[in-house]
């Protein structure tokens, strides 16, 4: 073979070595960014938990009657965990819950908003008003919610639940409003695929 030959036969496969290269080379990318790359920061603002399966646990109403975060199916879940008398903290919470679903125009009515009262008492009327929509499940005295006490602190912190029942979020009270807007609205826009999926 003459050195045209050779010439004309590395060029007939430098096609092969590019397409070849075009698959190889995100493969190696990708395992060296995983490797070797610590991001600074997450796109999300809340905390990102280890999802906690919900759906079934059945928790006690002082009552007497049930509560599942299955009855909330298909919808998001905001979850704030406090006592009857509603302190400051519990107010702001039951006042980002409200305002925050607010944000969410159209999608509003995907999100539902949860005020465990761990205690066993009745909130006041004037409340239960101030924050008509939320629903407050009072639970008897003693009720374990330890799915909530990832660190120790039930009542620091408002909750998300996932439209299957999961708790996979949490954001504490000096997470700026405007970045938990965010979050909700990436996620809800990424669960309307999952709805057209499921038609």
């Amino acid at each position: 073979m003459d050195l045209s030959e050779k010439d004309q036969a590395r060029r007939s496969n430098w096609p092969l070595y590019s397409i070849l290269a075009i698959c190889v080379l995100p493969i190696i990318a990708g395992t060296a960014l995983y490797f070797l790359w610590t991001p600074t920061h997450f796109v999300n603002h809340g905390d990102l938990l280890e999802p906690v399966p919900l759906a079934e646990v059945v928790l006690n109403r002082s009552d007497g009657g049930k509560f599942t975060f299955s009855e909330l199916n298909p919808n998001w879940s905001f979850v704030s965990v406090d006592d009857a008398v509603c302190d400051e903290n519990c107010g702001k919470k039951l006042y980002l819950m409200r305002q925050l679903r607010l944000t969410q125009g159209k999608d509003a009515e995907r999100i539902e908003r949860v005020w465990l009262v761990r205690d066993g008492q009745q909130p006041s009327p004037q409340v239960l008003t101030g924050y008509e929509g939320t629903r407050a499940v009072v639970l008897a005295a003693g009720q374990s919610l330890g799915q909530f006490a990832h660190d120790g602190n039930v009542t620091g912190y408002i909750f998300l639940v996932d439209p299957f029942g999961n708790l996979m979020m949490r954001f504490s009270l000096d997470t700026d409003p405007s970045m938990i807007k965010k979050d909700i609205a990436k996620l809800l826009r990424i669960s309307s695929g999952w709805r057209q999926i499921e038609r």
